[in-house]
């Protein structure tokens, strides 16, 4: 259910460098949204919207949290605002991740940078659930690192930086070695990321998440498209996505 909220900041925080937790209320958002879902957000004195992936939402307190990176104007402008603000919403957009709850399994999470925090929704419901998690998330320095407390309640985690500051040094793709058995894998990053597991882990069943600027927000315009692996359609990132299987689409 799609719709067009005011949304009223509670709060705005500081958790790394350049990054931000905003927690909105809205009881409307809070109750439909799903994990891999994601928020496309007005900012003031810019015509298109900046789409924010749900980091959590809380159904009992009617509560949504989003976590960005100031990489740009929109994102600084959006970190200006404070606590009392109403921002103007789409929401919730997007599909997202598909959750099995027949059969508890064990899941392994790889999150790179900003494309970590929808895998903190989707890790508490799928925990929520009966699963077992195990989570391998990057970042760039030390400094950049976030939410290792709240993972770290979820399940096993490993920490990677590029310069080895903190946790393993390199990339994602060079932890999963220890991570011995699962059942799926999802994912969020960036694209070389996305690219350099999925060849590693092909054959596995597993789900990605694409991170793209959007125009529409909802597949009117195919500013965000991208071919499909068999070579004979196109997807729309904002509607058909942001989530696929890892052998739909070429990235």
């Amino acid at each position: 259910m799609i719709k067009r909220e005011k949304m009223q900041i509670l709060s705005k925080t500081v958790i790394a460098l350049d990054t931000i937790k905003m927690v909105f209320h809205n009881e409307s958002i809070s109750k439909y949204a799903i994990p891999g879902q994601f928020l496309h957000i007005q900012v003031e004195n810019h015509t298109l919207r900046r789409p924010i992936s749900i980091a959590n939402c809380d159904q009992d307190t009617g509560t949504i949290t989003i976590l960005f990176k100031i990489n740009g104007d929109g994102t600084k402008r959006l970190a200006a605002y404070e606590p009392g603000d109403l921002v103007d919403t789409l929401g919730p957009l997007g599909n997202g991740f598909p959750i099995d709850t027949d059969t508890p399994s064990t899941i392994l999470l790889v999150g790179g940078g900003i494309g970590v925090p929808p895998l903190y929704y989707l890790g508490k419901t799928l925990k929520e659930k009966g699963a077992t998690i195990i989570s391998i998330l990057g970042f760039q320095q030390k400094e950049h690192v976030f939410y290792e407390q709240e993972f770290s309640n979820l399940g096993e985690l490993y920490i990677v930086t590029d310069d080895g500051s903190y946790g393993h040094k390199g990339v994602v793709t060079d932890v999963l070695s220890k991570v011995s058995t699962y059942d799926s894998y999802y994912s969020c990053g960036p694209l070389p990321m996305l690219k350099a597991l999925t060849a590693k882990l092909e054959g596995k069943k597993g789900y990605i998440s694409l991170e793209e600027r959007m125009g529409c927000g909802i597949g009117a315009c195919f500013a965000c498209v991208l071919p499909t692996k068999d070579g004979n359609s196109y997807k729309k990132i904002c509607k058909d996505g942001p989530v696929f299987a890892s052998e739909e689409v070429q990235i």
